[in-house]
């Protein structure tokens, strides 16, 4: 069997359980999992792309050489391609998400008709978690410890 990579692309600002988790079953379903930290004007990301990077890395030292992360700043389409694959995974934690992932997915088949997305509902555990939630309640100086990875704590500058 070939080796099977997918391509996990997302702002991970910051990176949570729920990504995790999705990065842990996707390793059930795939061979290598890339993490492709995008730029985005719509999530006016305030965590420095290197830093996010890194602190993606840490949290995810665990699957070893099993998973990569990387930045990138084009098309997914192109970056996908780049990679050597085809396949590119969501997660859905609700319909509201379907809607726009499959928008999504619709238009970067039609850039590149030989991409496939793969759909993850989360687990009922994480269906909750939002990056933007979990930035909230860190501003507002409530607890994120079962949230994230303690690394995201630290790097957030919260007490554990």
């Amino acid at each position: 069997m070939a080796d099977r990579t997918v391509v996990y692309p997302g702002s991970f600002n910051p990176i949570t359980n729920g990504h995790t988790d999705l990065v842990d079953r996707a390793l059930h379903l795939f061979d290598h999992v890339v993490l492709a930290i995008g730029t985005s004007a719509q999530k006016d990301p305030k965590t420095h792309l290197a830093e996010r990077i890194a602190l993606c890395q840490e949290v995810l030292a665990q699957y070893g050489d099993q998973v990569s992360v990387e930045g990138f700043n084009s098309l997914l389409v192109d970056f996908v391609e780049a990679k050597g694959t085809r396949f590119v995974l969501r997660g859905l934690r609700t319909v509201t998400d379907f809607d726009y992932e499959f928008q999504m997915a619709e238009m970067n088949r039609s850039l590149n008709p030989q991409i496939e997305y793969v759909f993850l509902p989360t687990s009922k555990d994480c269906s909750f978690i939002s990056s933007t939630l979990v930035r909230e309640i860190a501003a507002l100086g409530g607890d994120i410890s079962q949230f994230v990875h303690p690394a995201v704590i630290e790097a957030i500058g919260q007490p554990r």
